[in-house]
């Protein structure tokens, strides 16, 4: 969890007692809403990064789907369905974590950076997309989770 200090103290020894004490920034009084902001989602940024993630694998069985993220394609039945480097990330995520919700603040801070609203709608619709790219097996399912992200679902 990222420590940020806010303060009005700012004399060398105070900012350096507060890195010594934990904190990963330190931001003195007087400063701007804007300055604030973009300190706080690059610590948030680089903790998402930082995080322990699960071992990244050559291919997830998907259903009746074999999923290959370095080449960027779904195999099915003898056919190769080629993904969008987005849509790639976006499954690979979601093969990750399968049956477990995975924030899309998370996705849209990694993939595009920030999380505004032009690119949560572009999110929804790469998730479209994969799911009518994965619609040959009725098992699977990405669900939408009001509000928090999406989950990946195979009976």
């Amino acid at each position: 969890t990222p420590v940020l200090f806010l303060t009005a103290r700012s004399a060398v020894n105070d900012v350096v007692e507060g890195f010594e004490l934990g904190a990963n920034d330190y931001l003195k009084k007087p400063f701007g809403m804007q300055e604030l902001i973009v300190r706080i989602k690059a610590l948030l940024g680089r903790a998402i990064r930082t995080e322990a993630s699960p071992t990244r694998r050559e291919a997830y069985e998907v259903g009746a789907y074999l999923f290959t993220p370095r080449t960027q394609r779904l195999h099915h039945n003898g056919t190769e369905t080629e993904l969008s480097h987005r849509e790639s990330e976006i499954l690979r995520r979601l093969c990750e974590h399968q049956d477990q919700v995975v924030d899309m603040r998370d996705i849209l801070l990694d993939l595009w950076g920030d999380d505004s609203f032009f690119n949560q709608r572009s999110l929804h619709v790469f998730i479209t997309k994969l799911r009518h790219k994965l619609n040959r097996d009725e098992r699977i399912r990405i669900v939408n989770v009001r509000g928090i992200g999406y989950k990946l679902i195979v009976n």
